[in-house]
């Protein structure tokens, strides 16, 4: 028999049992002539010949003095074909899982260029189940769900109604990769507060010049803080949650926020890292019907609201009635006018309908006007 390691590249999966089959019909031994020759018994020469039982050293070793050829031509026949073996198996398990991609929001993530764009159809199905596990950085849907299992548990709830779990699965970990991008110091607690407080100052200006001063000031203290564009059956426009024991990210959507919402928003999430768990994830929406106020939510909301309007400016506040007034007492606190007219509103001092036009935008677009792709995602 011919070795020739350098040639033998085979394009087709076969074992290397077929080869020892091939060579004992040659020389018209049976396979237990050939167990009893290499000291194995029936039933491993069956599982050696069949790809069941694979060649070890020892093995080789074996074949190279009673079958003939080296050592390292059967451990190299042995290499290639579980080589060849692997993306096999690979794609069948990938075509079994293709259910799992009814849990996740794959056209969403395809709209915002996240993932590749592909048709949907059976053919692609397991390619996009490879895409989501790459997304995800998880070997399998059973260990997505072990992973990221424990993160569900972990959220405090912000809606009556169902949520689509993997849908603010899949809206976190975008925040996660976010947050991978930069090796930022361990998290101060006395530095958070201080950005803060200059953050505060923040509010009078327009995205395009606070957003990258927030950006500074919250990684200067451990806190990623980033902006990411929502996914609908996530149903969340929020998110406060540690990374791990020295470094805390705040998650939010500007879609369709107006400036004050932002604020408080971000002081709100903000008030969740001060205060509270670090084991916890904490999500926030904006639907007043069905969110869901636990103990630890009221005392974010709390602490956001006298934040931006201390207790000691009530008295004051609640004499408010004037578009001029509130302007000019909006400056004396050095924050935007919108958040006093919706402090007005949420107390029932003004109609809800009052003075909206000292409100502005936070569109997206007011950032830039970028592309929602991941590596162009706006980071703050």
């Amino acid at each position: 028999m011919t070795e020739d390691l350098h040639t033998f590249c085979p394009d087709w999966i076969s074992p290397p049992g077929d080869t020892i089959a091939d060579i004992i019909e040659e020389r018209e031994w049976t396979q237990t002539d050939l167990a009893k020759r290499l000291g194995y018994t029936t039933k491993h020469i069956s599982l050696l010949i069949n790809g069941k039982a694979p060649i070890t050293e020892q093995t080789a070793l074996k074949l190279e003095t009673v079958l003939g050829s080296s050592a390292r031509f059967w451990l190299t026949r042995e290499a290639q074909y579980r080589a060849k073996l692997a993306p096999q198996d690979a794609a069948e398990d990938l075509r079994n899982w293709v259910s799992w991609l009814d849990e996740l929001p794959v056209e969403e993530l395809m709209a915002q260029g996240i993932i590749p764009k592909q048709d949907s159809d059976a053919k692609n199905q397991p390619n996009l189940v490879q895409e989501m596990l790459r997304f995800f950085r998880v070997a399998s849907p059973q260990e997505w769900r072990n992973y990221y299992g424990g993160k569900e548990a972990a959220f405090r709830p912000i809606q009556a109604q169902p949520r689509d779990v993997g849908a603010i699965l899949a809206w976190l970990r975008l925040g996660e990769i976010e947050a991978e991008k930069f090796n930022d110091p361990k998290y101060n607690s006395g530095k958070f507060e201080a950005a803060l407080q200059a953050i505060r100052q923040l509010t009078v200006l327009s995205p395009e010049e606070f957003l990258p001063q927030m950006q500074q000031l919250c990684r200067n203290a451990g806190v990623m803080f980033c902006l990411v564009p929502t996914l609908s059956r996530a149903q969340t426009s929020g998110a406060a949650r540690w990374l791990n024991p020295h470094k805390a990210l705040i998650q939010l959507s500007l879609d369709g926020k107006q400036n004050e919402r932002f604020w408080f928003t971000f002081f709100h999430a903000a008030a969740h890292i001060l205060l509270h768990s670090k084991k916890d994830i904490f999500l926030d929406n904006w639907d007043g019907e069905n969110r869901i106020s636990s103990k630890q939510e009221k005392e974010s909301d709390e602490w956001a609201k006298n934040f931006l309007i201390p207790p000691e400016f009530e008295v004051e506040l609640s004499q408010l009635r004037s578009k001029d007034r509130i302007i000019i007492w909006a400056r004396k606190l050095g924050i935007h006018p919108g958040i006093v007219v919706d402090r007005l509103q949420d107390e029932g001092i003004i109609p809800i309908n009052w003075m909206n036009d000292l409100k502005e935008s936070c569109h997206p677009r007011a950032m830039g006007g970028k592309k929602n792709t991941l590596p162009e995602r706006i980071l703050i």
